[in-house]
């Protein structure tokens, strides 16, 4: 084991305790994200080769990274790129064993580990995981480095109810630690997009009333901090059920597959995306559940 952090297991469920002079001691108990490592460790248990005799699976922890090194080449059509760029892939050199862990809970669906792993460290304001292909292992590192300040992290909830996306969450962790400014040109570098998908995204964030530019016709853009002016654009949806709101106070599913024309499962997705905007709150279970606007 390689020194920088002393490796041990917690009393807590499902957690990995450091020295307690160690930078994993992200929280108050010094338990490190468990979703991260554990998919790891699961993957490399799942997809090591193991007609290589003499080497095992080795979890490496040091005071600023964990490493998981599994014997093995990746198997095609998995590449290091298609992992980097999140996409949902899977393939399994070990079929029987993969066939074990699903059924006993350690893995879900199959190819959405890895994407989840980048959701997770990000939404705890870590870097993303990185991985390599080193002398015939595959290697996951999982960084303990902050990339934003704990401060710009609480600040960057006030905007959970609004929509947006993963890419428009950093952009606006990056521009308040900058000045509370970005460019375009800054976020196609920040999160690897063309310039379309930025303009389409900033522009969102227009909509949405977080961000301006500075300028009439500039290039430079300001998150706005008055919180009173971030009010979320109705959704075209919502617009379509408003008459139905005013009428009863309610929707229900019913509702929406006569306004829309869709089936109930349909209904029950367009219900759920409203109510994760914000838009509107559920009461009651099943069958008679209805939907109430938020806020009432």
């Amino acid at each position: 084991m390689p020194s920088g952090g002393k490796f041990r297991t917690s009393s807590a469920p499902g957690c990995i305790s450091v020295s307690p002079k160690s930078p994993w001691r992200g929280n108050a108990s010094g338990c490190l994200r468990p979703f991260a490592w554990q998919e790891a460790i699961v993957n490399a248990v799942a997809h090591r080769d193991y007609r290589l005799h003499g080497i095992g699976i080795e979890v490496h922890l040091f005071d600023d990274r964990m490493e998981i090194w599994s014997p093995g080449e990746l198997v095609e059509p998995v590449t290091l790129e298609r992992l980097n760029r999140r996409e949902r892939v899977h393939v399994s050199r070990n079929p029987r064993i993969v066939r074990v862990l699903v059924a006993f809970g350690y893995m879900r669906e199959l190819g959405e580990g890895i994407p989840r792993m980048f959701e997770v460290m990000e939404r705890e304001g870590l870097r993303s995981p990185e991985f390599r292909l080193e002398g015939g292992r595959f290697v996951v590192t999982l960084w303990n480095t902050p990339i934003y300040r704990p401060e710009t992290m609480r600040w960057l909830r006030r905007f959970e109810q609004q929509g947006l996306t993963r890419n428009q969450l950093r952009l606006l962790a990056y521009a308040r630690e900058h000045g509370g400014r970005f460019t375009s040109r800054a976020y196609q570098k920040l999160v690897d997009v063309d310039l379309y998908t930025a303009s389409r995204d900033i522009k969102d964030l227009i909509r949405k009333g977080i961000v301006r530019l500075t300028k009439p016709k500039g290039r430079v853009y300001e998150v706005i901090t008055e919180p009173e002016k971030i009010v979320a654009e109705k959704p075209p949806e919502f617009i379509s059920i408003e008459p139905i709101l005013q009428e009863k106070g309610f929707v229900k599913n019913e509702d929406i597959q006569k306004v829309f024309g869709v089936p109930r499962t349909r209904a029950l997705r367009l219900l759920q995306y409203l109510t994760r905007r914000g838009f509107l709150m559920k009461e009651g279970k099943g069958r008679g559940a209805r939907y109430v606007p938020a806020g009432k």
